[in-house]
């Protein structure tokens, strides 16, 4: 053994020249190049690099820590295992070193991504709502721990790989898990479970507490117990029968939550039946009235019952027969008043009814009779009425022949009221008046040219008497160099005699 103090010498070698195979010819040996010692110099600076630096290089990092915050504290899935192992293994060689080196980093970057998972879903309650889920992937982090103290980098990455997968199926089922809340929260309001609401608005608030759907939640569940005293209120009214009281109880429910789905159901169906309670009300009413022809209650009950069910085939048929019900009983009092506007010789407005009547329906064969009846008694009631108020007509013997003829007809109609034979006596009366002349003497001085107008032409005399009708006559005296004289005269029926005279004496 050679003195620690004695310097190295080196020992000489040849170097073999290379044969080139399946060639007999030698190739003549080439000078050294210069630049084979430097490069052999570098590859011994690498070398110590390698056995010396690169394993504090790779030596195992801190772990990430969570955030400082106000958060709750964590327990991590996994912690960074402290490795207690020297930096180089006896026999270990700067290359297997650098290999075992590069694994720990990668088992170690899986690790920082994994704590950090971890943390986030900590935050969220995971450890309750994913309870198995969670365990189990707590435990792979547990084996990976174990492999990495054991410097079984690879194997330690792998259960770390799959702590971290197991970890990110939970956090991929939070949309599921969300909407389960969502729809969980949904539905106790729904029924009314106060326990459940709780429970599910309470994981909302851990998992998102930013879910635009939890203030509308949250702000539902403030009038949870006063909306369930109304449909509990609202529930009693519809038994009780009183479905109005039911309507207002659920549409005062429905205002404090609009988007309470019973709620509103229940309103549906209590106001459709209480519609169709006032539509059977109505209905009842219409046609109770009508039966005793009051026939604008009926009008009435019949257009709320259409308001209550519009285009219904049973207010269409009801209102048809409201209105044919009223063009009867129409038509049936204007048979009446004719009847008795007959009876009391009233021929015109008799006359009037009818055609009224007709003009409702004009095949109404009572109509078509009566106006035939009273239209000719009404045309001789006003021939009587003015040949009686103007009595003096009756001088004329064509007018008085005319009446003596109607008198005749008329004396023959059936039935003859009252009105008519007084009618009739009347002008009897008149007619035997008209018709008995009255002595009347006409005086002159035999120089007057005297004529009676309608009557005859006397001429020139001194007297002469005639036999006149009653009534309104005119003489008049002519005379040559004289004014014409008129003078008109009358005679009544009453009148034993009567005297005129009738003389031209002014001057022209």
């Amino acid at each position: 053994m050679s003195d620690h103090n004695e310097p190295l010498k080196p020992t000489p070698f040849a170097v073999r020249e290379p044969q080139a195979s399946g060639s007999a010819e030698t190739t003549p040996t080439q000078p050294r190049s210069p630049w084979v010692m430097p490069a052999l110099l570098l590859l011994l600076i690498v070398a110590l690099a390698v056995v010396f630096w690169l394993p504090q290089m790779l030596a195992p990092q801190a772990p990430l820590q969570p955030p400082e915050a106000s958060a709750p504290a964590v327990t991590p899935v996994a912690t960074v295992p402290k490795d207690n192992s020297p930096a180089q293994a006896p026999g270990a060689s700067p290359w297997s070193e650098a290999q075992q080196g590069r694994l720990r980093k990668e088992a170690q970057e899986v690790l920082a991504e994994l704590l950090e998972l971890q943390f986030t879903l900590e935050q969220q309650g995971a450890r309750r709502w994913a309870a198995d889920d969670y365990a189990a992937a707590t435990a792979a982090a547990g084996r990976g721990d174990e492999q990495y103290q054991a410097r079984a980098f690879v194997e330690a990455r792998g259960h770390y790989e799959d702590s971290l997968a197991q970890l990110q199926a939970v956090q991929a089922a939070i949309p599921v898990i969300v909407q389960t809340a969502l729809d969980s929260a949904a539905a106790a309001l729904e029924e009314g479970d106060r326990k459940q609401l709780d429970k599910a608005l309470e994981r909302l608030r851990q998992i998102e507490p930013d879910n635009g759907a939890l203030a509308q939640l949250e702000q539902r569940a403030a009038s949870l117990e006063p909306l369930m005293a109304l449909l509990a209120n609202a529930a009693d009214a519809e038994t009780d029968g009183d479905l109005a009281a039911a309507e207002r109880q659920l549409r005062e429910a429905t205002e404090l939550d609009k988007a309470h789905k019973r709620a509103r159901a229940e309103l549906e169906r209590v106001a459709a039946a209480h519609r169709e309670q006032r539509y059977s009300q109505a209905m009842s009413e219409g046609y109770g009235a009508l039966d005793n022809s009051r026939f604008g209650t009926a009008q009435k009950a019949f257009e709320q019952a259409a308001k209550l069910r519009p285009n219904s085939p049973e207010v269409a048929a009801a209102v048809a027969e409201l209105r044919s019900a009223k063009t009867a009983a129409q038509l049936a009092d204007l048979q009446r008043q004719g009847r008795e506007l007959e009876d009391s010789e009233s021929w015109q407005e008799a006359a009037e009814r009818y055609a009224q009547a007709l003009k409702i329906d004009a095949t109404l064969v009572f109509a078509q009779e009566g106006l035939a009846r009273a239209t000719p008694r009404a045309r001789l009631a006003e021939q009587l009425s003015k040949t009686l108020a103007e009595p003096e007509r009756l001088a004329d013997t064509a007018v008085a022949a005319n009446m003596e003829a109607l008198l005749q007809q008329a004396s023959r109609l059936q039935p003859q009221g009252p009105i008519l034979a007084e009618q009739l006596a009347k002008l009897e009366r008149l007619l035997r008046q008209a018709n008995t002349p009255v002595a009347v003497t006409v005086r002159s001085d035999q120089l007057t040219e005297v004529t009676i107008q309608r009557v005859a032409r006397l001429g020139r005399i001194r007297e002469q008497t005639l036999s006149l009708r009653p009534g309104t006559y005119t003489a008049v005296g002519s005379r040559d160099g004289y004014r014409d004289v008129r003078q008109n005269f009358t005679i009544q029926h009453d009148q034993t005699a009567a005297g005129l005279f009738i003389a031209c004496t002014d001057p022209i």
